[in-house]
């Protein structure tokens, strides 16, 4: 029985690969919960994003019938920002990559 031949690996150069991940875009991610009415969803969605209300009504019926809704989009640091500033307000949402 012949040995098994090793798998090839993938050189991956790590400056490149740091580029990548910081230029891909991401996104911030509300999430529904038992707590908050939709009009506050609303209401946050228009003070911290500046969206019209048709708007931030919309995205706060995609969290409440779909669960989540991406409200905002942008490199990592601006990202992180916004999560924060969502907490702060009371409402659950994280980040992911777009």
């Amino acid at each position: 029985m012949a040995a098994p031949l090793p798998t090839p690996t993938r050189q991956v150069d790590p400056v490149v690969a740091e580029e990548s991940a910081s230029e891909s875009p991401w996104q911030a991610i509300v999430w529904n919960d038992p707590v908050n009415l939709m009009s506050y969803v609303t209401y946050v969605l228009q003070k911290l994003f500046g969206y019209p209300e048709s708007k931030a009504n919309a995205l706060m019926l995609d969290v409440h019938h779909k669960g989540k809704a991406a409200v905002s989009a942008g490199d990592r640091d601006k990202i992180e920002g916004d999560v924060a500033k969502l907490h702060a307000a009371g409402l659950w949402a994280t980040m992911q990559k777009a």
